[in-house]
């Protein structure tokens, strides 16, 4: 089984959010096809800079099984444009798996996501983030958070370990360890050891 993942892009998005998992599901072409979607089909700036072509327009009625909502200063912009929530909120109705990395689940929070669910979030923007959705149960210490099909994460390269929590359970502990022996990461497979939230305090 071929799982499609959704890469969400929006204005000013976090680079790594997205790009540290993508890099760790390519590995896997067989069992995982990455799409980029975006409001419109085209090229969409990062916050770094360079522009990431999004191949998919949300209008489209594409499915999707796996979503990866990135964070990044552009959450501000599309935090409440109505159309974008909206898709989010469909399509991850339909998903096996949804995941967010940094801001990217102040979005998911918005589209009514995560209504009821633990999360969490980036330490730096936390505050800002849980005022903005008091329906979540935020958890501030935590490397990356699942609830459910629900994986959140924390500042940018948490997302790299979430992504490796979501191949190893769509695939087997050995895969996540080839992935992250692949991209010569130091994986942090306890999503409790969160040495930022302590730095944070």
């Amino acid at each position: 089984m071929t799982r499609i993942i959704a890469a969400v892009l929006f204005p000013d998005f976090e680079m790594l959010d997205l790009y540290g998992p993508l890099e760790l599901f390519s590995f896997f072409r067989d069992e995982f096809e990455i799409r980029t979607v975006a409001l419109q089909a085209g090229p969409v700036k990062a916050s770094g800079g360079p522009e990431t072509v999004a191949q998919d327009g949300m209008g489209g009625g594409g499915d999707y099984d796996i979503l990866l909502v990135p964070g990044g200063m552009g959450t501000r912009n599309v935090h409440s444009d109505k159309a974008f929530l909206s898709w989010l909120a469909t399509r991850a109705d339909k998903a096996e798996i949804v995941t967010s990395v940094c801001t990217g689940s102040l979005l998911l929070a918005r589209a009514g996501v995560l209504d009821g669910r633990k999360a969490t979030t980036n330490k730096l923007a936390f505050d800002w983030v849980a005022e903005q959705a008091e329906t979540v149960d935020w958890q501030r210490s935590a490397r990356w958070v699942r609830d459910g099909n629900i994986f959140t994460s924390s500042g940018v390269s948490a997302g790299m370990d979430m992504a490796l929590a979501v191949i190893e359970d769509c695939l087997d502990a050995g895969a996540a360890e080839n992935a992250a022996k692949w991209a010569e990461y130091i994986r942090n497979p306890d999503p409790e050891n969160d040495p930022f939230a302590v730095m944070e305090d």
